[in-house]
């Protein structure tokens, strides 16, 4: 009995870290919604998958095949305690070393999860501690239980679906609570926001313009899917609250249009249309319609706030009649147009022209970027709708606070780091990139490249090699496989190879960066952080 004890102590070791990691994992692919978590297991296989331990564990296994059971068993179980204990160590120090862009959330769904998790390990733990019958029968469990410990993701992936029915109760429960609540507020001003990207960007911006008049209250930090959203109905929208604004973000089409039955938006907000997760929606035109199932929501006494420089927005035909703003830089015929644009380490400064009045109003902000002024249009335009002054929107404007990990400038030791961690895709890396370009000084680029692009995420990341060319004195490229197609990219432009820098983890840039030139501003341009699913 003590060595069986031994046996179980360590493999509970192992379960623990592992099912850690791939809880964390379920968790970040939104509990395998739209089969996320498969294509991440399918994906990293081989690196989360320990081939060679399951080797060595099946060798110890099968050499009671060929000796004499009773004489080897205690040495064989001893032996398979100690790779237990091993395979905890590994994936304690995976866990430790990893770069956690979003740590593992200890929700009551991930407590459910938790206690499914326990009692299907415990079934072969029960099964091996009661059995009398003899080594051969012990064999059978501890060979289960093994096999159990190294797909540790497929068990996890189980008990997600047996505890579905009852995550889909407490789905219903809170869906059912947050539309009664929403119901209740009968003057409440709903605004939905998507788009391929600046979503969370506009959310913040609008708020904090709003709340000069209102109390506007946007969807907290990423919550923008349907959980998301109804928790923050049920737990934060209360009776002083004017203005509701609702990130809605999408990997399929039909989300977009889900999300707006569950809350209802009288007003949108669409910021530009790219290529982002078109690996899951599967074409670019099921991309368009996805983001404009929330313009095409609206009833017709609201309002749509479209983006003037974004063709697949202009080329669109709306199948709805609701009243329309449109927003630009570029493109002169629109509602609410800003230019003379000038960036600087202090922020942005721009004037804005509204359709129909010959005056220019000048505007400045701390946020960084074009695209950034794209969203405080956006946000001017709504204001504008909800009677709020010119000099209000001035004042609003230049109190906009910076979004974390979006263009965010703030001084690192000796250098400058422009943070545009969280998230990227082809047009705002472009953005990203044109911005360093404004600043004086030593140029840097940091970053591990892009994802979530289907077929043509090796092109885009490309193109952004070629675009880093043209700006960039040094580039640190982190990780050196996702980002081999950067790499030719600048190559392509003739970017100096003795200038690029390859680092497997983003914390080596920093003493790098603080190494560079000492007489010189250094701007270092983060862009890019990717989740733990992509560690190399």
């Amino acid at each position: 009995m003590l060595i069986k004890i031994i046996l179980i102590f360590s493999a509970f070791i192992a379960v623990i870290y592992k099912s850690k990691r791939s809880l964390h994992m379920l968790q970040h692919n939104l509990y395998n919604e739209n089969n996320r978590y498969l294509k991440w297991i399918k994906k990293n296989f081989k690196l989360f998958f320990d081939h060679d331990l399951i080797g060595i564990a099946i060798s110890l296994i099968g050499l009671f095949v060929l000796y004499d059971l009773n004489k080897i068993s205690n040495i064989l179980i001893v032996c398979l305690s100690l790779l237990y204990i091993f395979v905890g160590y590994v994936f304690n120090k995976r866990i430790v070393n990893d770069q956690n862009k979003k740590p593992l959330v200890v929700t009551k769904r991930v407590k459910r999860l938790i206690v499914t998790v326990s009692i299907l390990y415990l079934i072969p733990i029960l099964l091996l501690v009661l059995n009398s019958d003899g080594s051969s029968t012990d064999w059978l469990f501890i060979f289960i239980l093994s096999l159990m410990i190294y797909f540790n993701n497929i068990v996890v992936f189980i008990a997600n679906i047996i505890n579905y029915p009852v995550e889909r109760m407490v789905y219903n429960y809170y869906k059912s609570k947050a539309q009664k609540k929403l119901k209740s507020m009968s003057n409440l001003k709903i605004i939905g926001i998507t788009g391929s990207y600046g979503k969370t960007s506009s959310k913040n911006i609008l708020s904090d313009i709003l709340n000069v008049k209102y109390n506007a209250l946007p969807t907290p930090r990423n919550l923008n899917t349907y959980n998301g959203l109804i928790m923050t109905v049920n737990n934060h929208l209360d009776k002083f609250d004017d203005i509701f604004i609702a990130e809605m973000g999408a990997y399929v089409k039909g989300e977009i249009k889900g999300l707006c039955n569950l809350v209802h938006p009288k007003y949108g907000i669409l910021t530009k249309i790219g290529t982002a997760h078109l690996e899951s929606f599967g074409s670019q035109q099921n991309i368009i319609d996805g983001k404009f199932e929330l313009i095409e929501s609206l009833p017709s006494d609201g309002f749509a706030v479209l983006n003037g420089d974004d063709e697949k927005q202009v080329n669109y035909k709306l199948k709805n009649k609701v009243k329309t703003i449109w927003i630009g830089i570029d493109n002169e015929d629109v509602d609410v147009r800003a230019v003379n644009i000038k960036c600087s380490n202090k922020g942005t400064d721009f004037d804005v022209i509204f359709k129909g009045d010959k005056n220019k109003y000048h505007f400045s902000t701390r946020l960084l970027g074009k695209h950034n002024v794209y969203n405080i249009l956006a946000g001017i335009a709504c204001g504008r709708e909800f009677d709020i002054d010119i000099p209000d929107l001035i004042q609003a404007t230049s109190g906009v606070r910076a979004v974390e990990h979006r263009l965010e400038i703030k001084k690192i030791g000796n250098f400058y780091q422009i943070d545009d961690a969280y998230n990227s895709n082809p047009v705002g890396a472009k953005s990203a990139v044109e911005v360093l370009g404004m600043m004086l000084g030593v140029k840097v680029v940091v970053t591990p490249g892009m994802i979530e692009l289907g077929d043509k995420e090796d092109y885009y990341n490309k193109e952004f090699g070629k675009q880093i060319a043209e700006v960039a004195d040094y580039v640190v490229l982190v990780g050196e496989k996702h980002t081999l197609p950067i790499k030719e990219g600048l190559i392509t432009n003739g970017f100096d190879k003795d200038k690029i820098v390859v680092f497997n983890d983003v914390r080596d840039a920093y003493p790098f960066v603080s190494s560079l030139v000492k007489n010189k501003d250094v701007y270092a341009l983060f862009e890019n952080d990717l989740p733990d699913t992509y560690n190399e």
